[in-house]
């Protein structure tokens, strides 16, 4: 069951939740997420998603399958136009709901989602000030790390999948991005690290990067390669 069923494709899973008891247990549990996003993401199983205005598709990769696509309706209730992604990894998505700005976790291919904000105001995303990453730690939990750039701050946060709770995560201390004017791209895993840009927003100025180590969970700043006077850029 453990090897068998994350490699079915998305319609079979949806008709093995009705089997028995045991299979829908085992479907809806948060490992069984993560290993059928592991084996959806090889090969030519990978997806596209595509929202508009008011539809969403999930689109097949490779060249005999450029036009089959299949329209989903969203777990939540907002129009696609309203929905902003901010990082993804192994097929699941950390979004944004333009509306209350609450952040979610989002399976598209088994049409799962779990909001992550509570009460204590973590897991909003302010556009133009935070970012976000998909991660998986040493301990093979995703998690989502949150940025947060106040007036003269910067506060992370790590959203666990597996305890479904936020914890804080210490930053560089007294550096000139802490300040206002500067604005953070998403983050980009590459093998142990997440990285991200940081750039001044008003002026042509100073650009770093900024890399999580997703095993120690520390930062580190990485000069950004000189590229030189370069007309429009």
């Amino acid at each position: 069951m453990s090897e068998i069923l994350p490699r079915l494709p998305v319609k079979c899973v949806g008709r093995a939740k009705k089997v028995c008891k045991e299979w829908l247990s085992c479907i809806s549990s948060k490992e069984f997420v993560m290993m059928h996003c592991r084996h959806m993401c090889k090969g030519s199983r990978q997806k596209i998603l595509s929202t508009g205005q008011e539809s969403c598709f999930i689109y097949s990769t490779g060249v005999d399958l450029v036009d089959e696509k299949t329209m989903i309706t969203l777990p939540f209730h907002v129009r696609p136009s309203d929905v902003w992604i901010l990082s993804s990894l192994n097929g699941l998505l950390c979004v944004c709901l333009r509306n209350t700005f609450e952040m979610l976790i989002w399976n598209p291919l088994i049409r799962s989602c779990i909001n992550i904000s509570d009460s204590k105001s973590y897991g909003f995303f302010k556009i133009y000030s935070d970012a976000v990453g998909l991660y998986i730690d040493s301990s093979n939990d995703y998690r989502v790390l949150h940025i947060k750039h106040g007036r003269f701050t910067v506060d992370v946060m790590a959203y666990s999948r597996r305890t479904s709770h936020w914890k804080r995560i210490p930053f560089l201390q007294k550096r000139h991005y802490h300040t206002n004017g500067y604005v953070w791209s998403g983050g980009t895993i590459c093998e142990d690290g997440l990285y991200f840009t940081v750039f001044q927003f008003w002026l042509a100025g100073d650009i770093v990067i900024i890399r999580f180590d997703v095993n120690t969970e520390t930062f580190s700043e990485i000069g950004f390669p000189y590229v030189g006077n370069v007309m429009g850029l």
